[in-house]
């Protein structure tokens, strides 16, 4: 499991995938949240910005990120 600091309260999801490199782009990333390839704590995210917070783990193409 991967780890990733946050640096303020919260961040959101479509940014979160771009910061890790795990979209190409911004567009990228609303489609993988916008087809249901994204897990929040075990349950599909389908809001594009939805606001991650310290403690949630994002499941995506097979990867766990913990947000601490």
């Amino acid at each position: 499991m991967r780890e990733f600091k946050l640096n303020e309260e919260y961040i959101e999801l479509v940014k979160l995938l771009k910061l890790l490199r795990i979209a190409e782009t911004g567009g990228h990333a609303r489609i993988m949240v916008e087809e249901g390839e994204v897990l929040r704590n075990g349950e599909t995210e389908l809001r594009k910005r939805a606001k991650l917070i310290s403690g949630d783990v994002i499941e995506v193409m097979g990867e766990k990120i913990k947000l601490i």
